[in-house]
């Protein structure tokens, strides 16, 4: 299976649950009556919100929500949605009944204006392993391996793994900042981030299972899967958001890596395989959280984040094979070149 088979079976569940807008607790009617009484009077029960009574954007410093909440965009709708979401779960909990999700997600208890706390948590760490991960392959490459004479690396995918790794930062980063607020534009870049790196590791796999290291076939290969990824991130960024669609590229770009790499993996005698298929099975362990959506603990822990959390260490020893791969190629490589004595 895949190096980076964790990377993209996450991908591709953000892709097959992404949630609509309509959900079981804002048809309830007390909470939309709640909502609506709310944005009249700018309060639910004592706790009152001054930007409801705001006629505008502007006006007195005093009256304005703090900065780090006007970046999120936490206005009258979004409090009044939040608190009657609170008061009405605290009804129901008396009541003996589960909770329920509203517009598409779990009611989560904000911390710091942070919709969603543990997932932003997790998705951070995910992106400080990544750059740990990539940082200590790059010193790998060019402090602890032996360079060729132009000081470039021996190892072939040199280039592709930087690029992926930057592209995994980046996909993390906007996944911490759209769980941090989920709006329209957070929701876009965190679509657009992931279907990029999913796209792009495609690419990757291909190249690396079929050893290609011609330049001219590589970009044969690589043009036509780029043209369609920048088609699609195009599409659902300025023309619509289709949600059926994006799954069926999601599907179609996620299985046909994991084929590949299933393939490599039945005839590769690599040296660190077993670390491809711990990766493997904790991965098909991790989607029965996505599988089994449980609301949050203590309104932070759902199945979503505790799968960011899982992710953690398997970024750790995924970037552990791709120092073992170039370690190996590269020892390859040098045994090849050296002369044989006759």
């Amino acid at each position: 299976m895949a190096v980076h088979y964790w990377t993209a079976l996450l991908l591709l569940l953000s892709c097959l649950f992404s949630f609509s807008d309509a959900s079981a607790g804002d048809a309830d009617p007390n909470y939309r009556t709640c909502v609506a009484e709310c944005e009249r009077s700018g309060c639910v029960g004592q706790v009152c919100f001054p930007q409801c009574n705001s006629s505008s954007v502007g006006g007195p410093w005093y009256i304005q929500e703090p900065l780090y909440l006007q970046w999120q965009k936490w206005g009258c709708q979004g409090d009044c949605r939040y608190h009657c979401m609170v008061n009405r779960e605290k009804e129901r909990e008396t009541l003996g009944q589960v909770p329920v999700k509203y517009h598409g997600k779990w009611p989560f208890k904000r911390v710091l204006g942070i919709q969603e706390p543990a997932s932003v948590a997790f998705s951070v760490l995910n992106l400080a392993m990544h750059f740990h991960g990539w940082l200590s392959f790059f010193i790998t490459l060019y402090y602890k391996l032996p360079l060729k004479q132009d000081k470039t690396a021996y190892y072939e995918y040199v280039g592709l793994w930087h690029i992926y790794g930057l592209l995994s930062m980046n996909s993390w980063f906007w996944s911490a900042v759209f769980h941090s607020r989920d709006v329209d534009l957070t929701e876009r870049l965190d679509y657009s981030s992931a279907v990029a790196v999913l796209g792009f590791s495609l690419i990757l796999a291909i190249l690396r299972t079929f050893d290609v290291r011609v330049e001219a076939a590589r970009v044969m290969v690589s043009a036509p899967i780029l043209a369609f990824v920048t088609t699609h991130i195009l599409y659902i960024n300025f023309y619509k958001l289709d949600y059926g669609w994006n799954m069926i590229v999601c599907v179609t770009i996620g299985v046909a890596q994991l084929l590949l790499w299933a393939r490599w993996a039945a005839v590769s005698s690599h040296p660190s395989n077993w670390k491809l298929w711990v990766v493997v099975l904790a991965g098909g362990l991790g989607m029965l959280l996505e599988i089994y959506d449980f609301p949050p603990y203590e309104g932070y822990f759902d199945a979503h984040s505790i799968w960011h959390a899982v992710t953690i260490p398997l970024t750790i020893l995924w970037w552990s094979f791709i120092r073992d791969d170039a370690e190996f190629r590269t020892s390859s490589l040098l045994k090849k070149s050296k002369p044989k004595v006759k």
